[in-house]
Order: C-alpha cells, then structure tokens, then sequence
C-alpha cells in the first residue's frame, strides 16, 4: 500500500467514509421474463471470486506503525459483501437514489475485501441497478473503469466461467507478523530514498516559479490559489448522505467546447458553476467571490493499470462571480489551462507514495480531532467543492446479456467539503454523479435540475441544441423538468434527478 493509499483509510471516521462507488442500471435482454437480478447474480459471483483485487483484504502491522499490507483473502463471503434489494413503489428515481444515498453512508467493514455490492430490483421500468463501492484506498477512479471492465462482458454474450469456479480459488494468505514488519521496514526505506531524490528537482520547480512571474504557471498558481468564499456547502457534516445523477449528450457537450476554443473539462466545470450560481442564489445567496474546486489530476502513464491511486489534486476557480454564461465559460478555461499547466510542470515530482510509518496514529488523530472540534465552520475553505472528470468506456457494456445503459458515479464527501461532482464518460453520454452530505446540500435534486438547466443555457448560446431545442430553452430555463431514469426507456440523450 502507497502512503497516498493509506491515507485515506486513516482519513475515514464514521461520519466521512472514504469509499468511492458507481451505480450501474442494466436493461433486460429482449425476452427475458423474471429473475433478471438473480441471473446478474449467478453471472457476477464467479467473477468476484476470481479477481484477485475483490478478494484482497488488509493486515495490519503490530500496534498499526505503518500501513497495513494487502494479502489475498481466499474465497470472499457473499453473505457480507453482496445483498438484493428491493425498491419500494413505484421503484422510480427518487427511490432508487434514497437506497443509493443510504448504502453510501456506512463505512466498509475493514475485517474482509473492502467492497460491498447491491443488485437492487422493484425499478417501474424492469431494470436492474448495482451499486458497487469500494475503499479509494484501493482503487482510484481511472483504475475503477478498469475494474468495471473486468467483471462486465464487452458483449450481449457472456464468456463462459468454469463449472468449478470455487475450486480455483486459492486459500487465503497468512502473513506472519515478522514478515508484516520487515517488509514494511523495507517499504519505508525505499519510499524515504525515492522522496530524498526528488527533493533537488522540487527545489528548482519551486524556485523558478517564485522567481519568474511571466510563467504561465507561477501566474496560473497565484490565479488559483487562496481560499473559497464560505458557503453553505462548506462546513461540519453528519453521515447522511444525499445522491442526485444528471446525464447529457456527450456529442452536446464536445460541441459546446468546440464553439469555444475549450476542452470537455473547461465546458463541465462551466456547467457546475452555473448550476451553483443557481443553487446558491436560494441557499444563502451567491458569493462576491468566485468558489474554488478542487480537481483529481490523474498521473497514470498510457497503459498502466495499477488499481493503487495515481492522482493528485488541484485548485481551479470556477468564476461564480461572473453572471453571463459565455464569459464565465472563458474564465473557466483560462484558470484551467492554468492548473493543467502547473500540474504538468510539476508532474515528475509529485508523490502519490512516501514513509507511512507512524501515519496512522498522527493522521487517524487528526481526522477525529478536526470531525469533534467543528472547525470546519469557523476556517476558511481551501476549497468549496470537488469536481472529477473521468473518461470511461465508448462502447456499452453488458451483465447477463443485459446492456448497462447508464453508470453514475458516487464519491467522497467531508467536513468543509459537502459536495463532490463525479462526471464518467460513457458512450454517448456523460453521466454526472452528484454526491453530497445531507447537513450540506439538503436539495440535491434542484441542483442537480440546475445543472441540466446550464446546458441547456449554454448549448442555446452556442448555437448547437437543435432546432426544436432551442424553441424549448427559454422555458426550460424557467422552469427546468427532470425526465425519470425509468421513463427513458433507451435513449441515451437523457437526464435523470433525483434525491434521497
């Protein structure tokens, strides 16, 4: 385990799980009459059993000195990691995210693999959901997609799983603790050896951007950094949680940015500060000063695959501050391009890995420390919110020869920070996962019709809705409608809100 991995189990209390989850909705192969989620079931078991990463669990060094280490588990017990749930009526969006919110809010229990899913039934539309999360200290979310595409089929036919597929499953590991010591006493030598050498180019990196204001970068470090206006998204939080999804047309989007000279990143960080401006404007108002994000940064070569975390974070300001919508879309651009700039400079030297020894007891104090004291309402927010865009898959994939037709993403939520905008590209679509803490954001569902409602702003200013959009945008615009995960059938230029 990194030193960025085991930071975020020793992170975790019981009021800020550190878990990352998607919810997947999977429409019935033609002809398929009854028990759809029991043949996901029979389909998924053997796939769980056989990846090693579900059967992982940790072992924990002697009086927790360092991080623990990841050992194979054996065969996982189902009866704790997976369970079948069953919506109440009418099984639409609002009950399917109030279950999702509540699966979201307890913690991972750390004496087995550190995942838990659900194939949740009862949708109107005769769908099936699965929710799935798993500990960010084992996955982060590149490598997540990944992990999707190993127990999902590329196609409406499934690969075919030996017959004795309990058999192939080898019996767990156990690591004796004088192994545990020494192998975590060679794991902080080389983690100290690979810091110390990147301590000269660190110096210079920093020297030079302090000493030449006509950088890019120095000038984007000073647009981006400072504090965050308070709100009334930043401040102590309870576990309860609260989930919201948006989808829009991926081909919209990538027009959008196209008008302008952007990214796809620039338009969606654009959207969610339009929808902020909107949602604050009833919930204490929008401030003078523009909200700051804090943006995952992935680090990963092309290829890898690693399921460890490979990110890092920057600050991007999100130009709250500024009411015309094409503007504020320019601003966006220019502080992003900013943070990209920065973080590619100083990407050689950033560490996702580094000493872990003694961490736990230092930061697991502090995370409990800074929940019970109540700080986070009396310091200013180095950020208000965070945004993550991740790319995902182009092609669909399928479970049971039933197609995923949509997957959104739910994230991390902590004190000072109760809101975490999640974006997975897939197929056609972006699937926007909005994840807050209830005491925070107590109506995700108008922010998340807020945020459908930027887009529709914002494509009708960019001449790209098509005709009969653009006849429509002035009164979605007054009075946004969401359209029911279960109502839209197949299509894939879809919305869906909802709150728990």
């Amino acid at each position: 385990m990194s030193g960025l991995d085991g930071l975020f189990l020793h992170l975790e209390t019981p009021a800020t799980p550190m878990h990352v989850a998607a919810l997947y909705v999977v429409e019935p192969p033609p002809g398929k009459a009854s028990d759809f989620a029991g043949e996901i079931e029979r389909r998924l078991l053997p796939r769980l059993a056989l990846s090693s990463f579900f059967r992982a669990r940790l072992a924990p060094l002697p009086l927790h000195l360092a991080n623990p280490l990841w050992v194979d588990g054996g065969l996982p017990d189902f009866a704790r990691h997976l369970q079948r749930i069953v919506l109440p009526r009418p099984g639409g969006v609002a009950e399917l995210h109030a279950c999702v919110a509540a699966l979201h809010s307890t913690v991972l229990d750390r004496h087995g693999p550190l995942w838990q899913l659900a194939i949740i039934d009862g949708l109107a539309a005769g769908e099936v959901a699965i929710y799935l999360k798993v500990h960010h200290a084992a996955i982060d979310g590149i490598s997540g997609l990944g992990l999707a595409a190993s127990i999902f089929d590329d196609s409406p036919h499934p690969l075919p799983v030996p017959a004795d597929w309990q058999a192939l499953v080898g019996e767990a590991e156990c690591a004796g603790t004088g192994a545990r010591l020494a192998g975590a006493l060679r794991h902080t030598a080389a983690q100290s050896l690979s810091l110390l050498a990147q301590v000269p180019s660190a110096v210079r990196l920093l020297a030079g951007l302090v000493g030449r204001r006509d950088q890019p970068s120095a000038g984007g470090m000073r647009q981006n950094l400072g504090f965050g206006p308070r709100t009334a998204l930043n401040g102590p939080i309870t576990a309860e949680r609260g989930f919201a999804a948006v989808s829009l047309p991926l081909a919209g989007v990538r027009a959008i940015a196209g008008r302008h000279a952007a990214t796809l990143n620039d338009v969606v960080l654009a959207l969610c500060s339009a929808a902020l401006r909107d949602y604050l404007a009833t919930h204490g108002g929008v401030p003078r000063k523009s909200l700051l994000a804090t943006m995952p940064v992935s680090l990963r070569d092309a290829g890898n695959t690693e399921t460890t975390i490979q990110a890092t974070l920057t600050l991007v300001r999100l130009a709250t501050d500024v009411a015309d919508p094409l503007r504020r879309l320019q601003a966006v651009r220019a502080a992003a391009g900013a943070a990209k700039a920065l973080t590619k400079r100083a990407r050689s030297i950033i560490p996702t890995d580094f000493p872990a020894l003694g961490v736990p007891w230092v930061v697991g104090g502090l995370a409990s420390l800074y929940g019970r004291s109540g700080l986070a309402a009396h310091i200013p927010p180095l950020a208000n919110l965070a945004i993550s865009n991740v790319p995902g898959p182009r092609q669909p994939l399928f479970i049971a020869g039933g197609r995923i037709r949509a997957c959104w993403p739910l994230s991390i939520v902590t004190h000072g920070l109760g809101l975490n905008i999640t974006v997975f590209s897939y197929c056609d679509a972006l699937d926007f996962g909005l994840t807050v803490a209830r005491a925070a954001v107590p109506e995700v569902q108008s922010l998340a019709t807020a945020l459908q409602a930027a887009y529709v702003e914002l494509a009708r200013l960019s001449d790209v809705l098509p005709a009969a959009g653009r006849r429509t945008a002035g009164a979605a615009r007054k009075r946004p409608a969401a359209v029911p995960a279960a109502a839209r059938g197949g299509s894939r230029q879809r919305s869906s809100t909802g709150g728990a």
